[in-house]
């Protein structure tokens, strides 16, 4: 069993800054992507960012040259810097993470959500 357990989130004025942080426990051999996705009210999950094992990122459109994904391997951790925000930032934050366990098969775990609101 795997858990994700996040943090960080909360109520910031726009122009200011967060960092959200994804800690994953339990059965793991190895993680592949990691990644965070948001959910405002009325909307459907989208993705926000994610980053490979070896590094590689990708940004939706609406955040890129603000956020900054980035992992730790060893630690099983993957983190949001969230800059610049804005109110249309606000949402609920999860991240999601490809585990390996011992036995090399592979599965996608989610955090349980961090609420991110930003003010005018």
């Amino acid at each position: 069993q795997v858990q994700l357990v996040e943090s960080g989130g909360g109520l910031v004025q726009a122009g200011g800054s967060l960092r959200l942080s994804c800690a994953a426990s339990g059965s793991i051999f190895s993680t592949d992507a990691m990644g965070w996705y948001r959910q405002a009210p009325g909307k459907q999950r989208e993705l926000v960012a994610r980053i490979t094992s070896g590094g590689s990122t990708n940004y939706a459109d609406s955040v890129k040259g603000r956020f900054t994904i980035s992992r730790d391997n060893a630690k099983n951790t993957v983190d949001l810097q969230m800059n610049s925000l804005k109110p249309e930032d606000t949402a609920v934050y999860y991240c999601n993470i490809d585990v390996r366990n011992q036995y090399r098969r592979s599965n996608v775990y989610w955090g349980q959500g961090t609420q991110v609101t930003v003010s005018s």
